[in-house]
């Protein structure tokens, strides 16, 4: 029985949970890949997979080994894609993570750009501004706004979020024209509220020599970046936005700039990965297509490249 592909299987099985979902993806058996993982099992003699009649569990020693084998695939595959005149587009399967208002605004309306240039390349993305665990559900790499609080990532700035704040003609209509961000604190004003660690709970607001930090008060506070957008577009509240976000709003009519002569502190935007995680190249093309794109958008006040999260 060959190693690697029994390395591919048991990676599979831990990484879907179930032994018929590893088949499926392989258009295998259930039964070979059983077979491969009891292979794989009584050579290394250690029990790499506790399994029950509802679910499979990987144990510690299957982890471990789960990180080896996935590294060493990867490195096969690099090793053939470079030699390979046949293959020589980055292939298999990627799995991000990127803010759900991102994907739907920026990325995915240019996804047919990156699979024109990697089409062999399987893209499971998943649209959230939910704190991911990289390890625990196998995602190659993050995209996120805001200083990352991961210590153990190694990070990479692609961007800075240049940021306004906005309201509702709803709102105006009903809770009045603020003129000085100070009036967001304690009066009738209200905000809407961002749940996620990653992102301030006070704005830091400057004007000449002036400089104030917000807070404003909210009665609405969501953990979503798309639903955060229809809060405010809905009258609940003041928004603080990358441009990228309201301006289709702005042309619209749907929200008016407040405190235009007013400047905040732009968001950090970064693209993370665990590691020991190897980069391959269908992660390092993917690296590079979204510095690339948000090079367009979101641009770096400053180029600190490759470094620890802060």
């Amino acid at each position: 029985m060959d190693r690697f592909d029994a390395m591919q299987a048991f990676v599979r099985v831990v990484e879907t949970g179930s032994f018929t979902k590893a088949a499926e993806t392989l258009h295998m058996r259930k039964t070979s890949v059983t077979q491969h993982v009891q292979h794989l099992e009584a050579r290394l003699r250690v029990r790499l997979l506790n399994r029950t009649t509802r679910k499979v569990n990987v144990t510690a020693d299957g982890a471990a080994y789960y990180e080896r084998v996935l590294r060493l695939l990867a490195d096969l595959d690099d090793a053939e894609t470079s030699l390979s005149s046949a293959s020589a587009l980055p292939r298999g399967r990627l799995r991000v993570d990127v803010p759900s208002p991102l994907a739907r605004m920026l990325i995915v309306p240019v996804l047919p750009d990156f699979h024109a240039r990697y089409p062999e390349i399987q893209l499971d993305m998943g649209a959230s501004d939910r704190m991911v665990d990289l390890i625990d559900e196998k995602v190659d790499c993050v995209v996120r706004g805001g200083e990352l609080t991961d210590q153990s990532l190694v990070a990479r700035r692609i961007g800075d979020l240049q940021l306004g704040v906005y309201a509702a003609p709803s709102y105006i209509e009903r809770s009045g024209l603020p003129l000085h961000p100070q009036e967001l604190e304690n009066t009738h004003h209200r905000i809407v509220g961002f749940l996620g660690s990653r992102i301030g709970k006070t704005f830091a607001m400057h004007r000449h020599e002036e400089s104030i930090k917000v807070q404003g008060r909210h009665v609405l506070s969501i953990d979503d970046g798309n639903g955060y957008l229809a809060a405010g577009l809905a009258g609940l509240g003041i928004l603080w936005l990358p441009d990228y976000m309201a301006k289709d709003h702005l042309v619209s009519g749907e929200l008016v700039p407040l405190f235009e002569d007013w400047r905040l502190d732009p968001m950090p935007l970064f693209l993370a990965f665990p590691p020991n995680r190897h980069v391959s190249t269908k992660l390092r093309v993917f690296i590079e297509w979204i510095a690339e794109l948000m090079e367009q958008h979101a641009p770096k006040r400053r180029h600190p490249g490759m470094l620890k999260s802060q």
